[in-house]
Protein backbone atom coordinates (compact mmCIF):
# COMPACT_ATOMS: atom_id res chain seq x y z
CA UNK A 1 0.00 0.00 0.00
CA UNK A 2 2.52 2.30 0.85
CA UNK A 3 4.78 1.91 -2.05
CA UNK A 4 1.81 2.46 -4.57
CA UNK A 5 0.67 5.41 -2.71
CA UNK A 6 4.49 6.53 -3.58
CA UNK A 7 4.40 6.19 -7.18
CA UNK A 8 0.77 7.54 -6.85
CA UNK A 9 2.02 10.81 -5.28
CA UNK A 10 4.90 10.98 -7.35
CA UNK A 11 2.77 11.03 -10.66
CA UNK A 12 0.51 13.86 -9.22
CA UNK A 13 4.04 15.57 -8.57
CA UNK A 14 5.08 14.98 -12.08
CA UNK A 15 1.61 15.99 -12.99
CA UNK A 16 1.79 19.34 -11.06
CA UNK A 17 5.64 20.31 -12.60
CA UNK A 18 4.75 19.84 -16.05
CA UNK A 19 1.96 22.40 -15.37
CA UNK A 20 4.39 25.26 -13.42
CA UNK A 21 3.96 27.35 -15.85
CA UNK A 22 0.47 27.33 -17.20
CA UNK A 23 -1.69 29.57 -14.47
CA UNK A 24 -2.29 32.34 -16.55
CA UNK A 25 0.23 31.26 -19.47
CA UNK A 26 2.47 33.41 -17.39
CA UNK A 27 6.60 32.15 -17.99
CA UNK A 28 9.79 33.12 -17.13
CA UNK A 29 11.29 36.29 -19.83
CA UNK A 30 13.57 33.20 -21.25
CA UNK A 31 10.92 30.82 -22.43
CA UNK A 32 8.60 33.84 -23.58
CA UNK A 33 11.46 35.32 -25.43
CA UNK A 34 12.05 31.80 -27.21
CA UNK A 35 8.45 31.63 -27.73
CA UNK A 36 8.85 35.08 -29.77
CA UNK A 37 11.51 33.33 -31.59
CA UNK A 38 9.45 30.48 -32.52
CA UNK A 39 6.66 32.67 -33.62
CA UNK A 40 8.36 35.64 -35.77
CA UNK A 41 11.80 33.66 -37.21
CA UNK A 42 12.33 33.96 -41.09
CA UNK A 43 9.11 36.28 -40.88
CA UNK A 44 6.79 33.54 -40.71
CA UNK A 45 8.08 31.65 -37.20
CA UNK A 46 9.56 28.49 -37.44
CA UNK A 47 6.37 26.54 -37.35
CA UNK A 48 5.80 27.61 -41.07
CA UNK A 49 8.57 25.55 -42.52
CA UNK A 50 8.58 23.35 -39.40
CA UNK A 51 4.96 21.89 -39.40
CA UNK A 52 4.84 20.73 -42.70
CA UNK A 53 5.05 16.79 -42.56
CA UNK A 54 8.00 16.78 -45.28
CA UNK A 55 10.25 18.68 -42.86
CA UNK A 56 11.48 17.79 -39.01
CA UNK A 57 9.07 18.39 -36.50
CA UNK A 58 11.07 20.51 -34.11
CA UNK A 59 9.03 18.95 -30.50
CA UNK A 60 10.24 15.55 -31.87
CA UNK A 61 13.57 16.82 -33.30
CA UNK A 62 14.37 18.22 -29.75
CA UNK A 63 13.93 14.71 -28.40
CA UNK A 64 16.29 13.16 -30.47
CA UNK A 65 19.31 15.24 -30.77
CA UNK A 66 21.14 16.23 -27.42
CA UNK A 67 21.28 20.62 -26.43
CA UNK A 68 24.16 20.96 -28.31
CA UNK A 69 23.12 18.94 -31.41
CA UNK A 70 20.00 21.09 -31.38
CA UNK A 71 21.74 24.14 -30.76
CA UNK A 72 24.13 23.35 -33.43
CA UNK A 73 21.69 22.42 -36.01
CA UNK A 74 20.93 26.33 -35.36
CA UNK A 75 24.19 27.75 -35.52
CA UNK A 76 24.84 25.57 -38.95
CA UNK A 77 21.77 24.57 -40.38
CA UNK A 78 21.43 21.08 -41.98
CA UNK A 79 19.88 19.01 -44.94
CA UNK A 80 19.59 22.29 -46.80
CA UNK A 81 17.80 23.88 -43.70
CA UNK A 82 19.86 27.62 -43.69
CA UNK A 83 21.21 28.68 -40.43
CA UNK A 84 18.86 29.85 -38.03
CA UNK A 85 20.98 31.86 -35.60
CA UNK A 86 21.17 35.48 -37.95
CA UNK A 87 16.77 35.27 -37.89
CA UNK A 88 16.79 34.39 -34.35
CA UNK A 89 19.00 37.38 -33.31
CA UNK A 90 17.13 39.78 -35.46
CA UNK A 91 13.84 38.80 -33.57
CA UNK A 92 12.71 42.28 -31.25
CA UNK A 93 12.25 40.33 -28.14
CA UNK A 94 15.74 38.97 -28.64
CA UNK A 95 17.58 42.58 -28.52
CA UNK A 96 15.29 43.97 -26.56
CA UNK A 97 16.11 41.07 -23.80
CA UNK A 98 19.83 42.36 -24.92
CA UNK A 99 20.57 38.47 -24.90
CA UNK A 100 23.97 37.16 -26.34
CA UNK A 101 23.87 34.35 -29.33
CA UNK A 102 24.50 31.68 -26.96
CA UNK A 103 21.48 33.04 -24.70
CA UNK A 104 18.95 33.71 -27.72
CA UNK A 105 19.79 30.08 -28.79
CA UNK A 106 19.33 28.68 -25.69
CA UNK A 107 15.97 30.48 -24.79
CA UNK A 108 14.38 28.92 -28.01
CA UNK A 109 15.89 25.08 -27.30
CA UNK A 110 14.17 25.58 -23.91
CA UNK A 111 11.22 26.83 -25.71
CA UNK A 112 10.46 24.32 -27.60
CA UNK A 113 12.22 21.63 -25.29
CA UNK A 114 9.36 22.66 -22.67
CA UNK A 115 6.24 22.50 -25.32
CA UNK A 116 7.71 18.77 -26.09
CA UNK A 117 7.49 17.74 -22.81
CA UNK A 118 4.25 19.63 -21.53
CA UNK A 119 5.70 22.09 -19.12
CA UNK A 120 5.30 25.11 -21.45
CA UNK A 121 1.98 25.60 -22.59
CA UNK A 122 0.61 26.10 -26.12
CA UNK A 123 -0.82 29.37 -27.01
CA UNK A 124 0.08 32.78 -26.00
CA UNK A 125 1.98 33.52 -23.21
CA UNK A 126 2.61 36.01 -20.63
CA UNK A 127 6.16 36.77 -19.83
CA UNK A 128 6.67 36.53 -15.44
CA UNK A 129 6.71 39.67 -13.83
Amino acid sequence: MKKSFGVIAGAALLALSSQAFSAGNEVPEKIWVGGKVYDRAFGRGCGACHDISSNPNLFISVKELSKDEFINVLKNGRNGMPKAVDAIMAVGPVKKAGYSEDEALEAVYDYIKGRADGSVPEGKLKKAK
